[in-house]
């Protein structure tokens, strides 16, 4: 089995970033080649300019589109999660930490069913703030979106940077929610 294509094939195939000690482990390779393999791909993908890379976030690894061509995607690619929930999910990363109760008086009822998806799918922590639950994203919120940080003014950063580039595609408007 070649080391390379083994490594492809996980990187393709897994939902989430994947650390190298799990790459080896599933494949069988050693660590070593594993790395070797990592190294030669991400510059092999970085060399061709095409719209997938091999992103090292942190000590992990992900095959995901340049942010360039998320665009282009977006026909094609079946969303995870609904759009409600991706507003409610963009509200509380833009505003975190927010409270659960100051977000139901923007979101309305469903906030409760969508933070309660959110959690479940690891993208928001909740912890208990008196009556309410105060809600901040997660490090696999900022793994899965790219972000590369999980601090509060980096997020808040690159939401707008995501709000610039819809607002610049009249169909791509009010994806994301500033406001509480």
């Amino acid at each position: 089995m070649d080391a390379r294509g083994a490594v492809e094939a996980a990187l393709f195939s897994a939902a989430e970033n994947l650390k190298l000690s799990q790459i080896a482990e599933k494949t069988g390779l050693p660590e070593s080649e594993v790395r070797t393999a990592l190294m030669d791909l991400r510059r092999e993908y970085d060399q061709r300019e095409g719209a997938i890379i091999i992103a090292k976030i942190g000590t992990e690894y992900r095959m995901m589109l340049r942010p360039e061509y998320t665009e282009c995607a977006t026909g094609f690619a079946k969303a995870e999660m609904p759009p409600g929930v991706m507003r409610t999910l963009s509200t509380i990363a833009y505003n975190q930490p927010v409270l659960q109760s100051e977000l139901f008086k923007t979101r309305g009822p469903r906030t409760y069913d969508d933070v309660h998806r959110l959690v479940e799918m690891g993208f928001v922590a909740a912890k208990r703030s008196g009556q309410t639950m105060e809600l901040t994203t997660t490090k696999k919120f900022s793994d899965y979106f790219g972000i590369g940080s999980t601090r509060k003014a980096d997020i808040k950063a690159w939401i707008e940077s995501q709000m610039g580039a819809a607002a610049e595609e009249p169909q791509s408007r009010g994806r994301i929610s500033r406001n509480i």
